[in-house]
C-alpha cells in the first residue's frame, strides 16, 4: 500500500520544480522555499542543528579543525552525516526532504545573491557558520576566500571575489552528498543536482570535463522520472538540458530539445515575412523579417527592467508592419495556409498577445543555437533580432525580459546605428543589478547601495519585481552573474574605443588577467606585463605562495607576449597538471616551430583533462597525420566531427586519414591515446583488411564535407578521386559537376579531369557493349548513360579550347551514341587544337611529332566515318564526308608543306609521306 503523506510530498516536491503554489500543510520547507523566504528556514532551530550553526562553544572539536583547515565542506559532512545517523528510520525520509530544502534554499539564495537580486536584507554567511564564528568578520572573511577557492574545478577557478561562495559550497556539499541518493531521498534531488553542478561549471573561466560528467550523469538520471510529470515540468527539463547542450558546443541537439520543449508547452512560433518599414522616411514598405509566436494559454503582462529608447534620426524604434498582412488577409482557405503558421495567421504584427515566461525562455535559447551554428555575419544577426523583439514586445517575467534586453543588446553592439542604444542598454542592466547586489548591509537591516553611481535612478518600491518571480524561471535562463555582466560590459566599451571605462571596470573588479590583454590589445605590453607579474610575484621578486586563484590563466598570458613556451608549463604545474588550456597553448606554440611531437604530446595531455575540446582534437589530428599515424589521425578526426559535425574541414581531414591509414602497412606502429572517460581495455579499432573499406568510410566523409561546404572545389575533388577509385559513377558525375562549376571562370578547360572523364565515358560504353544485345543510347531512358551524356554536351564541351585530349573523348563518345557526323568534327578540333599551338611546327621534335600522331589520327578518322551513312539530324542518310579523301589530302599536304624546312629528315615526316601516298591510291 502507498503511504498518501509520501505521494502527496513527492507531488509538492515537483510542484516546487514547476513554480506552482506549495501548500505549507504539505511541506512547510518546500513552501518556504518557493516563496522566496530564504532566511525563515535557515535561520530555522532544525536548520542551524542540522548545519553546526547553533554551536556557540569556540573549543567545540568541529569548530576549531573548521578554524585550522578552514574547509566548511568537510565541517558541513560531517555535520549532516553525524545529524542523519541520529534520526529515527521513520523519520529519515522526512529529515531527507529537509535536507534537500536546505541545498535548494542555499543555492537559489545563491543566485538571488549573485544573479537576479533584490538583495536580502541581511548577510546570509553569518547564518551558515557556527555561532561562535558568525561575529568573528575576518574569520568569515577567510572561510568564504578558502571556500571560494574549494570551487576549482580542473584547473578552473570561479572569480575570486565572488560573494557568498558559502553558499555554493553548502549546496553542492548537500545535493552532492550521498545521503540524498539513498533509499528514501527525495525525487526530485537529481533534478536540483543537475541545477546546482550546471551553475557550478557557468561560474568557471572554462568547461571542464568533470562537471560535464557530472551533468551529463545528472540528466541521465532525471530523464526517466520526467514522462510522469507535468508537461510543464517535462518542458523545464528539456530547456535545461538545451541550455546544457548549447553550453557545451552541441547546438544541432540544443535545437531538437528546445523544438521538443515547444511542444510540451503548446508554443507555436514561426520565422516569416511581414510587409514593413524600417526607417522613418521609408515610403514604401518591404517585406521585414518577424517572429510570429503564441502561447497556449494567455498570460498578464508584469514590471520590466528599464529600457532605453533607440532616438535615431533614421531608424523607427521597432519595425512599423503593414495593418494588411498578406498572410492574414489575403488567405481564406486555411488549406493555404504554409504548415508552420498555421494557428498563427491571424496574428498581428505589431500587436501579438504576451508569451509565457517559458515559452519566451525558449525563444531566447534559440537565437543561440541560431548563432553558434551560422557565420558570423549580418544574415545571421538579421536572424536572431525578431526573436529577440517577438520577447521584448510584452513583459510576463521580470528575468526573462532581462534576458531579452541582454541578448537584443549583444546583437545591437554589432551595427553602426544601434551600438550606442545597446552599449548604455547593457549599462542600465548592469546598474540594476550591481547597483542592488554591491553594498554593506546596515544595522537596520537595509542594504546600502548609494555608493554605487548609475546611468539612470534605481527603481523605486513597487516598481520592481519580488524574490519569486525573479527565481521562477532562473534556471531556464542563462543570465550572467553580476561580475560576468560587468565584465561583459567592459568588452563592449572596448569594442567601441572606451578603453578608460573598460579598464575601470577590470580595475575594480580586480579581473587582472581581462585587464591585462586590454592592455596587449593596445599594443602597450609592457604595462600588461607588469600587471601579471604584479599578481605572479611579490614585491622582492619571488613567487606568491599560495599563487593567486587565475595564476594558472596569468601565466598563459605571459606566455603569450613573451612567447616562451616554459610559462605554459609553468600555468600547467601551477594547477596541479589540471588546466587544459596551458597544453592547448603549448600545442600551439610547438605547432608554429614545427615540432610536431612536442605539440601533439601537449594536445594529447589537454584531453585527457577535458576530452570535449574539438579544435584540439583536430589539432591532434593534424599532428598524427604529419607523423603518419594514421590511427591516431583518424580517432582524433573522429572525435572531433562527435563533438562538432558540422565543419566541412574536419571532415574532409578525417576522409584523408582514413585514406591513409586504408593505404598503411599493416606493421606500422600507431599512437595511442586512451582518455580517463574510456574503459581501461579500450583500444583503437584495428584498420580495415579491405582497403575498399576505408576508401567507402572516406568517400562519405567527403561527402559530408561537400555538404558542408559547397564552395571549396577541394573537397569536391577528393571526392571525385575516392569516387572514381570506388567506381561510384553517380558520385562522380555530381563531383566532377560541381568542380567544374566552381572553377570554370578561373580556369577553363583545366577544370576537367581528362583522365577521370575518360574513364567515366569507357564506363559506360564498355557497360552497354558487354550486353548480350548492346542498345546504344537512349535520351529517354534516366540512368548513368544520360547523366554522362548532359555532363559533356552541357559542362565540358563549352570549355574545351586546346585539350586535344577532351576533344577525343567526345568523338568517342558521339561515335558511340552513332553521331558519326559529331564524332568526325570532333576528330578535326582535337587536330586543331594540336596544330593551331603558337609556334608549334618550329618548335622541339616531340612536339613536331605529337603534330604528325594527330594529323594520322585524322586521317584514320576520316577514312572509318567519312563513308558511312549519317543516322541523326537532317542531313540523315548522306555520307557524313562525302570528300574526306580530299580533306584527308589537303590536311596531310598541309603539314608536309609547313614541317618541310624543319624536319624533312626525321621519321615522323617520312610517316606523313607515306600517309600521302596511300591516300593517293
Amino acid at each position: 500500500m502507498v503511504d498518501s503523506t509520501s505521494t502527496d510530498q513527492r507531488a509538492a516536491e515537483w510542484q516546487l520544480i514547476a513554480g506552482d503554489d506549495v501548500s505549507s500543510d504539505l511541506s512547510r520547507d518546500l513552501a518556504l522555499v518557493q516563496n522566496g523566504d530564504f532566511k525563515e528556514l535557515l535561520d530555522s532551530a532544525l536548520t542551524r542543528k542540522t548545519l553546526g550553526a547553533d554551536i556557540s562553544d569556540a573549543e567545540n572539536a568541529s569548530v576549531k579543525k573548521l578554524q585550522d583547515d578552514l574547509d566548511y565542506a568537510a565541517f558541513i559532512e560531517e555535520k549532516i552525516t553525524s545529524e542523519f545517523s541520529a534520526v529515527a528510520d521513520v523519520e529519515k525520509s522526512q529529515w531527507l526532504l529537509s535536507l534537500m530544502c536546505i541545498g535548494v534554499a542555499a543555492l537559489r539564495l545563491y543566485l538571488q545573491c549573485t544573479v537576479t537580486g533584490p538583495p536580502p536584507l541581511y548577510n546570509p554567511d553569518k547564518l551558515l557558520v557556527p555561532e561562535c564564528i558568525a561575529g568573528n568578520a575576518d574569520l568569515l572573511k577567510t572561510i568564504s576566500k578558502a571556500a571560494n577557492a574549494s570551487l576549482t574545478v580542473d584547473g578552473e577557478s570561479a572569480y575570486h571575489l565572488a560573494p557568498h561562495s558559502i553558499l555554493l559550497v553548502l549546496t553542492k556539499t548537500i545535493l552532492n552528498s550521498q545521503l540524498l541518493t539513498a533509499e528514501g531521498a527525495p525525487e526530485t534531488a537529481p533534478f536540483w543536482r543537475l541545477r546546482l553542478n550546471f551553475l557550478h561549471q557557468r561560474i568557471l573561466g572554462e568547461r571542464t570535463g568533470t562537471l560535464h560528467k557530472l551533468i551529463t550523469n545528472d540528466i541521465n538520471a532525471i530523464a526517466p522520472k520526467i514522462s510522469e510529470q507535468s508537461r510543464t515540468v517535462q518542458a523545464m527539463f528539456l530547456v535545461e538540458r538545451g541550455m546544457v547542450e548549447t553550453y557545451f558546443g552541441n547546438d544541432v541537439a540544443a535545437l531538437k530539445v528546445l523544438e521538443e520543449a515547444a511542444s510540451k508547452t503548446g508554443l507555436k512560433y514561426a520565422l516569416t515575412g511581414v510587409m514593413g518599414k524600417r526607417t522613418k522616411f521609408q515610403i514604401k514598405e518591404t517585406s521585414q523579417l518577424v517572429v510570429l509566436a503564441k502561447s497556449a494559454e494567455a498570460v498578464q503582462e508584469t514590471s520590466k527592467p528599464q529600457t532605453l529608447d533607440l532616438d535615431d534620426d533614421t531608424l523607427l524604434e521597432s519595425i512599423s508592419f503593414s495593418k494588411e498582412q498578406p498572410h492574414s488577409t489575403n488567405i481564406k482557405d486555411e488549406s493555404e495556409i504554409p504548415a508552420e503558421l498555421v494557428g498563427l495567421a491571424e496574428l498581428d504584427a505589431n500587436d501579438q498577445p504576451p508569451l509565457h515566461p517559458l515559452d519566451a525562455t525558449i525563444l531566447l535559447l534559440i537565437t543561440e543555437t541560431i548563432k553558434n551554428t551560422n557565420p558570423e555575419d549580418g544574415i545571421t544577426r538579421e536572424q536572431m533580432i525578431p526573436y529577440a523583439e517577438r520577447v521584448l514586445a510584452k513583459s510576463t517575467n521580470w528575468e526573462v525580459y532581462t534576458l531579452g534586453l541582454l541578448v537584443k543588446s549583444r546583437i545591437e553592439s554589432t551595427k553602426a546605428r544601434t551600438v550606442q542604444r545597446a552599449v548604455l542598454q547593457f549599462q542600465v542592466i548592469v546598474d540594476q543589478i550591481v547597483g542592488e547586489l554591491t553594498g554593506d548591509y546596515l544595522e537596520d537591516g537595509k542594504h546600502d547601495a548609494s555608493v554605487i553611481p548609475t546611468f539612470l535612478p534605481q527603481p523605486k518600491e513597487g516598481e520592481s519585481a519580488s524574490v519569486r518571480e525573479r527565481l521562477l524561471y532562473i534556471h531556464q535562463l542563462p543570465i550572467p552573474t553580476s561580475w560576468e555582466l560587468q565584465a561583459e560590459l567592459a568588452t563592449k566599451w572596448t569594442s567601441v574605443g572606451a578603453l578608460r571605462s573598460a579598464l575601470e571596470i577590470y580595475e575594480r573588479l580586480e579581473m587582472w588577467a581581462d585587464c591585462a590583454l586590454c592592455y596587449a590589445a593596445t599594443d602597450d605590453e609592457a604595462k600588461a606585463k607588469n600587471i601579471i607579474k604584479n599578481q605572479l610575484f611579490t614585491e622582492a621578486g619571488e613567487e606568491r605562495i599560495p599563487p593567486p586563484p587565475e595564476a594558472p590563466r596569468l601565466w598563459c598570458i605571459l606566455g603569450d607576449i613573451e612567447e616562451n613556451p616554459e610559462h605554459y608549463e609553468k600555468a600547467w604545474t601551477v594547477s596541479k597538471n589540471k588546466y587544459a588550456k596551458a597544453k592547448r597553448f603549448l600545442g600551439r606554440y610547438w605547432l608554429g616551430k614545427d615540432d610536431v611531437q612536442k605539440a601533439a604530446d601537449a594536445y594529447s595531455d589537454s584531453l585527457k583533462i577535458y576530452p570535449l575540446h574539438g579544435p584540439s582534437w583536430y589539432a591532434l589530428g593534424c599532428c598524427w597525420l604529419e607523423l603518419s599515424a594514421w590511427e591516431g589521425a583518424v580517432r582524433a578526426f573522429g572525435r572531433a566531427v562527435h563533438i562538432d559535425d558540422t565543419d566541412a574541414e574536419t571532415w574532409s581531414m578525417l576522409a584523408t586519414a582514413l585514406l591513409r591509414r586504408g593505404n598503411a602497412p599493416s606493421d606500422q606502429p600507431q599512437a595511442q591515446l586512451r582518455l580517463d572517460d574510456e574503459e581501461e581495455d579500450a583500444e583503437f579499432v584495428a584498420a580495415p583488411e579491405d582497403p575498399k573499406k576505408a576508401q567507402k568510410d572516406a568517400l562519405m566523409a567527403f561527402k559530408r564535407a561537400a555538404q558542408l561546404n559547397r564552395d571549396s572545389w577541394r573537397i569536391w575533388d577528393n571526392c571525385l578521386t575516392v569516387a572514381f577509385d570506388l567506381e561510384e559513377w553517380q558520385d562522380v558525375v555530381a563531383c566532377m559537376k560541381q568542380v567544374i562549376v566552381l572553377l570554370k571562370d578561373t580556369k577553363g578547360e583545366l577544370a576537367v579531369d581528362h583522365k577521370i572523364l575518360e574513364g567515366l565515358v569507357q564506363h559506360i560504353i564498355t557497360e552497354d557493349l558487354s550486353k548480350d544485345t548492346p542498345t546504344g543510347y537512349d535520351p529517354n531512358t534516366p540512368g548513368i548513360q544520360k547523366y554522362v551524356v548532359e555532363l559533356v554536351e552541357k559542362d565540358v564541351v563549352p570549355l574545351i579550347t586546346t585539350n586535344q585530349r577532351l576533344w577525343k573523348i567526345v568523338a568517342k563518345l558521339n561515335m558511340w551514341r552513332r553521331k558519326y557526323r559529331a564524332a568526325l568534327d570532333a576528330h578535326e578540333k582535337a587536330w586543331r587544337a594540336v596544330n593551331s599551338r603558337p609556334g608549334i611546327l618550329d618548335a622541339t621534335e616531340k612536339e613536331w611529332e605529337e603534330v604528325v600522331d594527330a594529323t594520322i589520327e585524322l586521317v584514320d578518322a576520316y577514312e572509318s566515318l567519312g563513308p558511312m551513312e549519317r543516322i541523326d539530324g537532317l542531313g540523315a542518310g548522306e555520307l557524313v564526308a562525302k570528300d574526306w579523301k580530299f580533306k584527308s589530302r589537303s590536311v596531310v599536304r598541309g603539314v608536309i608543306g609547313k614541317g618541310k624546312q624543319n624536319w624533312e629528315h626525321t621519321s615522323a615526316f617520312e610517316r606523313l609521306k607515306e600517309c600521302m601516298e596511300g591516300l593517293k591510291a
